[in-house]
This record gives structure tokens, C-alpha cells and sequence, in this order.
């Protein structure tokens, strides 16, 4: 503790707000683990930047993963560069008590010289702070006491099913997400151009929210805010609020069709992929669109994207059955994992961040082990079975399929705990409920449809 303190002092009296910004450095070789943080802060003996990387460095050698992270926290709350998130606790993460040492900061006010690097606009600067060296064997989480067991999970059996939240004209429900902080509230996108928000707890639908041209594909609810996201074939992003019940912002990033949809770890940016070969990376505040990005070697359409838990890197399925992994800040492609032999499908990331699920029109799963960057384990499904939804849970220790049915695998042994044949459709959505006390799923039938003991 009095280390600890005599940190604190020296942090505070290196960090002087007259010290002058630099900058931002030349590109160098990207790393997947490479933070997003502006090179002018880590670099530069002599400035700032020098003086808050060399104490970060010192937390990390010095003392224990998880103080070196409150150490990396102090030099940030003091910094005038970067400025961090006033989240509540209940949704701040854990990650302090992992060693992975994510820092999630909001937006700081910066000159246009200092936001070159990123291309964005001047007042744009995203600040992820992570270790500057990797601790792989030290970020897995300790699974929650209150986790469902394998053993109870196995006897999941259905206990609702709801089917009067989309029009029965143009049946289908295509897409699903639950509210991460309530996973009472569900969100569904239709193949009828709406979304609709419903309440589990006291069944009945909060807001059905009108806006779309064309079916709505992708959904996503916001964390900690009243606001959830959705995509559609009309190549529009909506944002919506759910308590005034309309749409707050239009996000034009693409010419084609939607196909996937990621909220950022710090809850402000959206990362879409499309038919146009785009991925985009857009201001849910302003709408703006703030990089796209295509691969014209490949010259493919993207068919999904899923940003990495830590936020600074992110995946996308192609139509030519590969899987790419991008690195954010410099917009390139750091990996590539073939194999599939179909479109890929779905593509879903560990809370850990070791593992990453991937299904294609070639009726199997496949897992990728991201420090090895290798194929580790293919689940090889029934004949002709159509993967649409993969999902793990918020503790990384199951992991949903959904599609011809849904099928729910624990993690390591990747053994199948539980099979469930109860639509009557294509199964589109899956999702785990808080601690996985209970399973949901959408499909092509209209129906929702929640599973528990």
C-alpha cells in the first residue's frame, strides 16, 4: 500500500497539464493486442506521453497485474489527454480483476494534428488503455457462483412462447439481442420492417419501433442506455430510442445491404459490415460515419462482423468463406482464417477473448484459438443443418448454436449439453439470460420462444 501510494505522488507531479502534445508517431508493424491509444501519448522520452508509458511500464514490472491496472488508471484520471468513462459501477467490468487491464475512456477534445493518425475528426480520439506486454495466462474471469451448472442446463425444457410480436402477414423474426444490464428486455428485428422491444418479466411488448424500408436483419441493445440499434437489406443503420418510442439517428455508412452489426466496448461507436464490401466504424451520437474500409484484393461481400471484447480488434465473415480479423486503429487486416467451405454465416468472440466461433453454409462450427491463431475444434452438424446464430455466455462457459435447431456446447470439452427441436422454422437468434438462469431464441416461425428449469 505505501508503494502504492508513493506511485499515486510520483504520477500526479510527472503529469503537468502545461506539457506541450506531440505529434502522432509514423505507423509501425500492428499487433492485435495493440492499444488505440494516440502514438503521441506512448511515445517520446521527454513529454508526456514518455512520462505516462514509462509509468505504466513501471506498475506492470514492478508490481501485481491488477495494480499495475489501478496504476494505468491513475495516470489516466490525471491525465489531460485522456479522460475516462463516468459509468455507474453496476455496468463498469471486471476486467481489473482479470489483469487484462482494459481501460475504456471516452472522447477528449483534441487538435486536428493530433487525430492524423486515425483519420477522424478533430474531435474524436479513442483511448484503450492495455498492458504493454501480454498476460494470456492471467485475464480468464472466475466463473460467477450464481452460473447455471451443466448439469441443470441439460434440463432446460421451453416455458414460454410468444408469437404476437411481429405481423403475421410477413412472418418472421430474424435477428435477437437481449439488454446486457436487464436480460429481462428483448429485442427482435422482423422480416415485417420492424423492431420490437419486449419484457419478458411482464410479457408484453414495450415499444414496437417503425422506420425500415426492407426487413430488419441485425439488433443490438445498448448496455447501460434506453437505446438500441438495428439493420436492415434498406442499407440504413437506426438508432432508436425505446422510451420516447422513435428514431433518434439515421446511419448512412453503406450502398448495399446490411449484413452485420457490433457495438463498441465503450457503448459510442458502431462497427457494421455490408454487401458493398465495406466494414464502417460510425458516431451512434451524430451518425456520422467516421472510417470505412474495404479489402479490394478480395473484392467480397462481407456477410457479418463482431467486435473482439476488448474493443481494438474486430472480425467479419465474407462471402467466400473466410474470416478476417482487422486491426481498428489502422484499419488493416492483421489475420485470416480459412477454412470454411460456405458463406460464413455467424461469427462470435469469448468474453475472455481467447476463443472465436465461426458458422458457415458448410453445416459446421468452427473454434479459433486467437494466440495461436489456429483452428482448434470443428463441430461437424447434421447434413444440410443451416448455422444463423452463435453466442456464448456472459461468463464464456457455454456456447448456443441456433439454426436447424439449437444446440447449447460447454466450452473446453465442447460437448453438447442440450438440443432443442421446438421451432417449426429456421432458428434465427439465440441468447443466454443473466448467469444462463434461462435460454432464448427467435425464429422464422414468429415466434420467441424462453427456455428454463
Amino acid at each position: 500500500l505505501s508503494r502504492m501510494r508513493s506511485c499515486r505522488r510520483l504520477a500526479r507531479s510527472s503529469l503537468t497539464p502545461s506539457t506541450s502534445m506531440m505529434q502522432p508517431a509514423e505507423s509501425s508493424p500492428v499487433s492485435p493486442r495493440r492499444s488505440l491509444q494516440p502514438e503521441r501519448v506512448r511515445e517520446g522520452h521527454g513529454s508526456l506521453g514518455g512520462v505516462l508509458y514509462r509509468l505504466k511500464l513501471f506498475f506492470s514490472l514492478i508490481f501485481s497485474p491488477s495494480l499495475a491496472c489501478e496504476g494505468q488508471c491513475l495516470l489516466c484520471s490525471h491525465s489531460p489527454i485522456l479522460q475516462p468513462p463516468s459509468l455507474p459501477q453496476s455496468e463498469r467490468r471486471s476486467d481489473f480483476n482479470s489483469g487484462s487491464c482494459l481501460m475504456r475512456c471516452r472522447i477528449a477534445q483534441m487538435d486536428d494534428q493530433t487525430t492524423q493518425s486515425f483519420n477522424t475528426p478533430s474531435h474524436v480520439v479513442l483511448c484503450l488503455l492495455t498492458p504493454p506486454f501480454s498476460l494470456p495466462n492471467q485475464r480468464g474471469k472466475t466463473v460467477p457462483e450464481e452460473l447455471v451448472r451443466a448439469e441443470d442446463l441439460s434440463k432446460y425444457r421451453q416455458v414460454a412462447s410468444h408469437a404476437g410480436l411481429h405481423s403475421a402477414s410477413v412472418p418472421g423474426i430474424l435477428c435477437m439481442d437481449l439488454c446486457p444490464s436487464d436480460t429481462n428486455k428483448v429485442l427482435t428485428g422482423g422480416a415485417d420492417k420492424n423492431v420490437v422491444v419486449f419484457d419478458k418479466k411482464e410479457e408484453q411488448i414495450i415499444a414496437t419501433l417503425k422506420g425500415h424500408t426492407k426487413k430488419v436483419t441485425s439488433v443490438i441493445y445498448h448496455p447501460s442506455q434506453s437505446v438500441v440499434f438495428s439493420a436492415s437489406p434498406d442499407s440504413t443503420i437506426r438508432v432508436w430510442s425505446v422510451t420516447g418510442g422513435n428514431c433518434v439517428q439515421v446511419v448512412r455508412a453503406h450502398e448495399a445491404s446490411v449484413t452485420g452489426l457490433s457495438l463498441h466496448a465503450t457503448g459510442d461507436y458502431l462497427l457494421s459490415s455490408s454487401e458493398d464490401q465495406y466494414w464502417a466504424f460510425s458516431d451512434i451520437q451524430t451518425g456520422r460515419v467516421l472510417t470505412k474500409v474495404t479489402d479490394e484484393a478480395a473484392g467480397v461481400a462481407l456477410t457479418c462482423a463482431q467486435f473482439h471484447p476488448d474493443g481494438l480488434i474486430f472480425g467479419t465473415g465474407t462471402a467466400d468463406s473466410q474470416i478476417k480479423i482487422w486491426d481498428l486503429k489502422e484499419r488493416t487486416n492483421v489475420a485470416n482464417f480459412p477454412g470454411h467451405s460456405g458463406p460464413v454465416t455467424s461469427i462470435a468472440f469469448s468474453e475472455n477473448g481467447y476463443y472465436l466461433a465461426t458458422g458457415a453454409q458448410d453445416s459446421s462450427v468452427k473454434l479459433w484459438d486467437l494466440r495461436k491463431l489456429k483452428n482448434f475444434k470443428t463441430i461437424a452438424l447434421d447434413n444440410n443443418y443451416e448455422v444463423k446464430s452463435l453466442v456464448f455466455d456472459q461468463s464464456g462457459t457455454y456456447l448456443a448454436v441456433g439454426g436447424s435447431d439449437i444446440r447449447v456446447y460447454i466450452c473446453k470439452q465442447w460437448s453438447e449439453v442440450l438440443n432443442f427441436s421446438d421451432h417449426s422454422g429456421l432458428v434465427t437468434g439465440v441468447a443466454f439470460g443473466d448467469n444462463a438462469q434461462f435460454l432464448s431464441s427467435a425464429g422464422m416461425d414468429r415466434s420467441l420462444k424462453f427456455y428454463s428449469l
